[in-house]
């Protein structure tokens, strides 16, 4: 069983996350390996707030070139949390 902490590694803050902000809609960066449910259980235990809808986007890693070698930046996954109305997370 994963930590809360261990599911969701960080909120991101962007302009589009800001506009999606003022609808109740946040984005988080998620660990690879989780599903909506646990998303769901982790944001809920350490947001004290209420979900009412999870997607999820896996983002693949862009090629990167320095000099003559090349290299591949990570995948990573994102998850779109929207919360019941009335329910928000303070932004800092």
């Amino acid at each position: 069983m994963y930590s809360p902490y261990d599911i969701i590694k960080t909120l991101i803050h962007s302009e589009k996350g800001a506009r999606l902000e003022n609808d109740g809609c946040y984005q988080f960066l998620v660990a690879k390996n989780s599903t909506k449910v646990d998303i769901r259980r982790a944001v809920e235990k350490i947001y004290k707030v209420k979900v009412t809808d999870v997607n999820t986007v896996i983002t693949h890693g862009k090629m990167k070139r320095v000099r003559t070698q090349l290299g591949k930046q990570p995948d990573w996954k994102k998850a779109y949390v929207k919360l019941a109305k009335g329910h928000k997370i303070e932004v800092k």
